[in-house]
């Protein structure tokens, strides 16, 4: 980050949630609280003035609602935008209304029932806060049509040399997060019905993963769906990690199936990538390939590097092509991708190694 903190403007009509908001992030002594606006209004007369690092804006206000000014801030002078709202699933499509117009986040509102949530909360709150001030955001004139880091040895055993048993079935693990969700519509947009089964770890909160699928399921060719424990990972189909739950990849005989699981967060994410990545390493080997996006910390390196060394095919997101270039970054820098490819490269790449029936060397 530097020296300089990230200078925030909260916009929130409830008074009380100002306060809480200001009160989690002044805790970070590389946050400050710029302002806050109970209104839209209030916050473009303070944009006349200043304009903050990051915006963190509520959804439903009185005289303006917060999809609007957000549209006008895109359009106008781009700033990144963390959407913070009480999520329901009903307001799921309004949600992703925020991203297609140019939010790089989505955070609940703080809970207070419990000291744990809160805490809980407040770490992603602030985490969002820091990613968000790396975003590249470009103007868009209108919408497109924990405590302790754990590894992933706390959900599943590490990968061991020789124990993935050969199968004829290929299959594909994603991994994103800040930007994910319009950078994995452009990649699934573009696959054939005859794809390779897919399953995707996007960092998300509760209860929206279900809604991203549906959405997702609507424009594309494959079938996209949230993923249920036990079931059969199918060709031509992608499942999504429910959001606050782990997704691993199992194998029953040739076949693969998928586990939903329980358990602490891994890489400060729940679901995690590393998990998810770990588990392809263990199953599938030389049979899988890994593709890590758009998103800010490590959460997959490690995981990926994994893959490789058990001779999956990997592949990452260029810096030029993502929101925020953490997650890639880390897992070249570890030597776990055998090659960078930019986000409309990423159909082509999956299928190509579908196609070729037997593990792509790099180029």
């Amino acid at each position: 980050m530097g020296s300089q903190p990230v200078r925030v403007l909260i916009v929130d009509d409830s008074a009380s949630v100002r306060q809480i908001l200001s009160t989690i992030l002044s805790e970070d002594a590389e946050i400050e609280v710029m302002a806050t606006a109970s209104d839209p209004f209030a916050a473009a007369r303070r944009l006349q003035n200043e304009l903050p690092d990051v915006i963190i804006l509520d959804i439903e206000m009185p005289r303006m609602d917060g999809m609007t000014f957000l549209r006008k801030i895109m359009a106008q002078r781009p700033i990144p935008v963390i959407v913070c709202s009480s999520l329901t699933v009903e307001g799921s499509n309004l949600m992703f209304e925020a991203f297609e117009a140019g939010a790089v986040d989505i955070v609940p509102k703080p809970r207070i029932d419990t000291r744990q949530a809160l805490m809980e909360c407040s770490m992603r709150l602030r985490e969002a806060v820091k990613s968000a001030a790396r975003a590249r955001v470009r103007a868009r004139a209108a919408p497109r049509p924990i405590e302790k880091k754990l590894t992933a040895d706390a959900i599943i055993p590490p990968p061991v040399q020789g124990k993935s048993r050969p199968t004829t079935e290929r299959i594909v693990c994603i991994g994103a997060s800040t930007g994910g969700t319009e950078a994995l519509a452009d990649v699934l947009e573009m696959l054939p019905a005859t794809a390779p089964g897919i399953l995707i770890v996007q960092h998300m909160p509760a209860g929206f993963t279900a809604a991203f699928a549906k959405r997702l399921d609507g424009i594309c060719q494959i079938r996209v769906k949230e993923a249920e424990d036990g079931e059969q990972v199918m060709p031509g189909s992608a499942y999504i990690a429910p959001g606050a739950r782990h997704m691993l990849l199992q194998r029953s005989g040739l076949r693969y199936h998928i586990a939903i699981k329980d358990g602490p967060p891994v890489s400060r994410h729940r679901p995690s990538v590393d998990v998810l990545f770990r588990s392809a390493a263990q199953y599938a080997g030389a049979n899988a390939l890994g593709v890590i996006m758009t998103g800010m910390g490590d959460d997959g390196a490690r995981g990926m590097l994994e893959m490789r060394k058990l001779g999956a095919a990997t592949r990452a997101q260029d810096e030029e092509s993502c929101v925020v270039f953490g997650m890639p970054k880390e897992a070249i820098a570890r030597g776990a991708a055998d090659k960078v490819v930019s986000l409309n490269q990423i159909p082509r790449e999956i299928m190509l190694w579908y196609q070729a029936g037997a593990p792509m060397a790099a180029d």
